[in-house]
């Protein structure tokens, strides 16, 4: 392991970055911690990343909490992924059968 950044799953709705962050602190150097949230409601998804000072500090901190409890649930923590972008979507508005193509759909008025 080579990275520093943690996932952090199964968290409570009600479980804070501060929470987490002292949960973490007492494994090493805590960088930072995110919380992920829906970004149209706001609300917590339950789940989130914490990024330590060093990988070995990291590797500790998965060691110790991993399925520990917190705020009435098993924590779920791994080291994170790498992001990999995501391919375009084809496709999306209007195309494939309504408007564009041959099909019924389209064209001038057929009544």
């Amino acid at each position: 392991m080579n990275s520093a950044k943690l996932y952090v799953g199964n968290l409570s709705y009600d479980t804070s970055e501060a929470s987490i962050r002292t949960a973490f602190e007492a494994h090493g150097e805590v960088a930072s911690v995110n919380l992920i949230t829906d970004r149209d409601s706001g609300r917590p998804k339950g789940f989130g990343f914490v990024e330590m000072g060093s990988a070995d500090e990291a590797q500790k901190a998965k060691g110790a909490l991993d399925g520990t409890q917190m705020d009435g649930r098993a924590l779920k923590v791994d080291v994170a992924k790498e992001l990999v972008p995501r391919a375009p979507r084809s496709g999306g508005g209007y195309g494939g059968g309504f408007g564009g193509g041959g099909d019924n759909y389209s064209g001038g008025n057929r009544w």
